[in-house]
């Protein structure tokens, strides 16, 4: 306890601060981010990180973007904007997503900053302390986050190599009556997997049957490198007035952006919006002005083709020399796109143990454990393969192997 001088030099004790919020000490930081603190180490090859590939941002388009976005109206660019979000830059994700098979108006569109941003805001507008909140085994690191700050029980739905088993989901929610779903069920963060069509429509029944939201988060999903694109849930018969779609620039554009967007039904996205004008008023007008002007100038579709072509071939990279990587016995799985590939170890091993050793080696991956919202699996590892040219990943699966013999 500090002391404070008081007229006369006497000294009073001070008081402490009133204590922290409990949600501010019961939830953990990422360990991901910590790992990816730990792998910023000059020439250590890591498959950690689901960053994408700073080489093939279109820096040029960008560029001219921002100073198309100064030359039409420096003043506006700076000023103050609409919690909505600009209304040029709706309208493209509108369009974007009616493409994708989901009609949609500009209306019917939040800007966020990051589709991070729109997560927050739903839980804020839709989760009591308390409340039971669903989630995919394992599930997206962040979202167990922001549902434990909200102060929600995270109940894990039984998932298998395709994702959500209905049967699994429908008992789930009659038992637990939970609030809402959480699912990315495209190219899913850790693992890669997507649900298939049939088992989106089967949620779907659930969710309007039973009574629940959907919350469906979509920032992998022009990533596809092999097969047919699955309609998103929102576009199945019983999602319409209950699934909030959330979207992201971020790995087709530039992460640094900090630009998602939310689609939901009207009275979802208008709590959604109270919430966003008190978390921030609006997100940066300069960079939606931006975006907008590069979507409406820039061919969008070739951008993303070269991009999916580097990274089908360094997914295909990593994929090939794993067998010779990882320790005799273990598994993965094969996605048709996204960003990260899920192992399994073999009876005996630990991925938190591993990793101490690969970092010795100068190689780096994420330990599944922190993803499994329940009971943990110490054998499960996410790796990562869009940051590295094919032979350095070739390279760190070497670099790997010699830590699992070490």
């Amino acid at each position: 306890m500090s002391a404070t001088a008081m007229p006369g030099n006497a000294v009073v004790p001070a008081s402490p601060p009133p204590a922290f919020a409990a949600r501010a000490t019961s939830v953990e930081g990422s360990p991901v981010r910590e790992i990816l603190a730990l792998t910023q180490r000059t020439g250590v090859i890591s498959f950690a990180g689901g960053l994408p590939a700073p080489e093939l941002f279109d820096t040029e388009g960008l560029r001219a973007a921002y100073d198309a976005a100064f030359a039409a109206s420096a003043r506006r660019a700076l000023q103050y904007s609409t919690t909505e979000g600009a209304p040029e830059l709706r309208a493209a994700v509108a369009a974007r997503t009616t493409a994708r098979g989901l009609p949609t108006d500009a209306d019917d569109v939040v800007i966020t900053s990051g589709s991070q941003q729109a997560l927050t805001l739903l839980t804020t507008a839709l989760i009591e302390p308390g409340d039971v909140v669903l989630v995919e085994d394992p599930t997206y690191l962040a979202a167990l986050q922001c549902f434990g700050l909200a102060g929600a029980r995270v109940v894990a739905v039984p998932c298998d190599g395709e994702g959500i088993v209905p049967e699994a989901l429908a008992d789930l929610v009659a038992r637990e009556r939970p609030k809402l779903l959480y699912t990315v069920p495209t190219f899913q963060n850790p693992t890669g997997r997507t649900l298939p069509a049939a088992r989106r429509a089967a949620v779907a029944r659930i969710a309007a049957r039973l009574g629940l939201w959907l919350v469906e988060d979509d920032p992998y999903g022009d990533l596809r490198y092999e097969g047919r694109d699955v309609p998103w849930l929102a576009a199945h018969p019983g999602a319409e007035d209950r699934t909030a779609l959330l979207g992201s620039f971020s790995k087709i554009m530039a992460p640094g952006l900090r630009l998602g967007w939310l689609r939901a039904p009207a009275a979802l996205r208008r709590a959604a919006v109270v919430a966003k004008q008190a978390a921030d008023l609006h997100t940066s007008t300069v960079d939606q002005l931006a975006a907008a002007h590069y979507l409406a100038t820039t061919d969008l579709a070739a951008h993303i083709a070269t991009v999916r072509t580097a990274y089908r071939e360094r997914r295909d990279a990593l994929l090939t020399g794993l067998g010779a990587a990882l320790p005799a016995g273990s598994a993965w799985n094969r996605p048709e796109g996204g960003m990260f590939v899920w192992a399994r170890l073999p009876e005996g091993h630990d991925a938190t143990a591993l990793l101490k050793t690969a970092l010795t080696h100068g190689v780096a991956f994420v330990p599944g454990a922190p993803f499994h919202p329940t009971t943990p699996d110490p054998r499960t590892l996410r790796l990562s393969f869009t940051t590295h040219t094919p032979a350095e990943i070739a390279e760190g699966l070497t670099r790997l192997a010699g830590a699992v013999v070490a």
